[in-house]
Formats: C-alpha cells, structure tokens, sequence
C-alpha cells in the first residue's frame, strides 16, 4: 500500500470512527442521560461532594480510554468500531490489552 492511499485510508477511517463516536457511545453516554435528567442536579446529600469529584474524575478517566481506543481503530487498523466499516488490521495493544471490548465496557 503506498503512502497516497494510505494517507486516504487513515482520513476516511478518522471521519467514519467521528461519526460513530458521535453516533454510538455519544447517544448512549450523553444523549440518554440527559433526556433522563437535563442536567439538573439535586442538592447534595451529607456531605457527598467528594463522590462528586470522584465521579467526575472516574468519566474523564473512561472518556479518555475511549477516545484512545476509537483512535487506535482510526490510525492502527485503518478502519472504525462499527461493523459496516471494519478495520483492515487487528487492534492490539493499551487498553484493548486488557479489555476484549474498551469501549463497550467503558460505557457502562
């Protein structure tokens, strides 16, 4: 594969991985939520802000191996996550290491 096509790939699998972060896990993770919520929080209760800031530091933590994995898929396996634009190399190596599935578990 010479770099042209190469450089080509990589672009269309970066825009297909966008459009399916955005579609999948953003729908799941921020969309469902807030028709749930709106973002309104209630008062604490006795004290809990510490779990707050946990909590907080917990998502920044699952976005950030999220947005590392979808990378991986864009720029290691020359493809996306969704299954109608599959990657053209295995994604081996950081958290897919540990983890079958980083993003779905990272989800939840």
């Amino acid at each position: 594969m010479d770099a042209t096509h190469l450089a080509r790939a990589r672009v269309f699998a970066t825009l297909g991985t966008a459009i399916f972060l955005v579609a999948a896990p953003g729908f799941v993770v921020v969309l469902v939520p807030w028709w749930m919520t709106h973002w309104h929080t209630h008062a604490q209760f006795a004290g809990m802000s510490p779990l707050r800031v946990l909590g907080a530091v917990l998502i920044a933590a699952g976005a950030a191996v999220v947005l590392d994995s979808f990378a991986r898929f864009a720029w290691n396996g020359i493809g996306t996550p969704a299954p109608v634009y599959p990657t053209r190399h295995l994604v081996v190596g950081a958290s897919t290491a540990t983890c079958a599935i980083p993003c779905t578990f990272l989800s939840c």
